[in-house]
């Protein structure tokens, strides 16, 4: 599956949404400069160069990914390669490995495999940072098909949640919340290119109708707070 617009042009990509995910990164991992950092589909790879300078790491983080954009930050060493064949040849550890976004991409036996070699690959204080979108209470704007699929998308997550969970009964459950401010025809132009992955899937002909539901549903300009949950994982 591609999803090449997630990070492109979005919130996700503006200097705030970067500084204000890193901060709390910094503080739930304890993150410093000698971090050695691992980021399993980093697309552009903007969390990790953001998270460079910020530190001044003294080694350069690692990015992992099956796209390889041309605009990648240049402050990072990208990998085009899945997760599985990556962790084949490597034999770095690693204080963080970031999984933003992607681990509901994978069935659950993947999940497992990929957890348990992202363990073997850890520092004896190293974490696994699993990000996903918040499961209740979820506020990202969506018109019918979106939210019927966005809700699908969510209780598979849920349980993946759940698996997780009864992997590592030790793991850490956080909240990360980011306040979004958004024209709606900026949002419309991001429903277009298919920002989220629940839009992939959709005819032309949904997405046009949804995008009608969308500029009579929300006022020119739409905010919500865009919500993770962060699920921390350890030796």
């Amino acid at each position: 599956m591609s999803l090449k617009n997630w990070d492109n042009e979005t919130w996700l990509s503006s200097n705030s949404y970067i500084k204000s995910f890193n901060k709390f990164l910094i503080k739930e991992t304890k993150l410093n400069k000698y971090s050695e950092i691992l980021d399993i589909g980093c697309g552009r790879g903007k969390i990790l160069g953001n998270l460079t300078s910020k530190l001044r790491l003294v080694n350069k983080p690692t990015g992992i990914d099956i796209e390889q954009h041309k605009d990648r930050d240049k402050r990072i060493i990208f990998n085009k390669i899945d997760a599985i064949n990556y962790f084949k040849k490597n034999r770095k550890k690693f204080d963080l490995i970031l999984l933003k976004q992607t681990i509901h991409f994978l069935p659950l036996k993947d999940i497992n495999k990929l957890l348990l070699l992202c363990m073997n690959c850890l520092n004896s204080s190293g974490r696994i940072a699993i990000f996903t979108l918040a499961t209740s209470k979820n506020e990202i704007p969506t018109f019918t098909k979106m939210k019927k699929k966005l809700s699908k998308s969510l209780k598979k997550d849920q349980k993946i949640l759940r698996f997780i969970n009864g992997l590592y009964p030790g793991s850490i459950s956080k909240t990360f919340s980011f306040k979004v401010k958004i024209s709606r025809e900026k949002y419309v132009e991001m429903i277009k290119k298919r920002y989220i992955s629940t839009l992939l899937n959709l005819s032309n002909t949904e997405i046009l109708k949804g995008i009608g539901e969308i500029r009579s549903k929300y006022n020119k300009r739409i905010n919500f707070k865009d919500k993770l949950i962060c699920l921390l994982l350890k030796l």
